[in-house]
């Protein structure tokens, strides 16, 4: 279910809030944009520590993995991507599909912390993808290789600022797991078949940690 794009991409306050919907929607705007902005180069800074820092692969991976957890809305992303299947799941398939989504997308950005080591990025341009979401460009350098050029997209999720997607050469990763996804759900026996595809693919990312 991890095709090359996919791959590619992944390569990378409540008080507040109130203040936040009374402002005009340009102060709002600006306010995103500008906090979005922190929000990333508070957040790179902590992986890069992780990466380019002492200690073990184990440790490290935990460390990046919990950064991530913090930083990304998981379950709205994970939801977005189901799309008009997670209107038709069950309770149950919903619940096991958020835990499986968490930790194979988790799994699959912590795992890549061994492809940055030595890895520096600059902050760019801030501004608001729409009236929800703002984008921070950024550029992802690594020795002998060439530089990577990444958006973040964020949004604001109860307060806080939210990764709710990532772009990579122009491809969204959240609109490519959609479509990855709504295919397998096609051809694989429905929402089953796509809960059986993600935990091989789990355990496959598993399988590759314990060597």
């Amino acid at each position: 279910m991890m095709t090359r794009r996919s791959a590619l991409l992944l390569l990378g306050t409540a008080a507040a809030l109130p203040a936040l919907l009374a402002a005009p929607r340009g102060a709002a705007s600006t306010d995103l944009a500008a906090r979005a902005g922190a929000f990333i180069e508070e957040r790179g800074n902590q992986v890069i520590g992780i990466v380019n820092g002492n200690g073990g692969t184990d440790a490290k991976r935990d460390a990046v993995a919990k950064v991530l957890r913090e930083a990304v809305d998981v379950q709205g992303v994970a939801q977005f991507v189901l799309g008009r299947h997670w209107r038709t799941a069950s309770e149950a398939q919903r619940r096991e599909y958020l835990s499986l989504f968490e930790e194979t997308l988790v799994r699959n950005l912590s795992a890549r912390f061994g492809e940055l080591r030595g890895v520096t990025f600059n902050v760019g341009r801030k501004q608001m993808a729409s009236e929800t979401e703002a984008v921070v460009s950024t550029t992802v350098s690594r020795p002998n290789n060439p530089d990577v050029m990444l958006d973040w997209r964020v949004a604001d999720v109860g307060g806080a600022p939210k990764i709710v997607d990532v772009v990579a050469e122009g491809s969204s990763l959240r609109i490519t797991q959609r479509s990855e996804y709504a295919a397998v759900v096609q051809r694989g026996g429905g929402m089953d078949g796509l809960l059986r595809a993600m935990r091989q693919q789990l355990a496959q990312l598993e399988s590759q940690e314990r060597r």
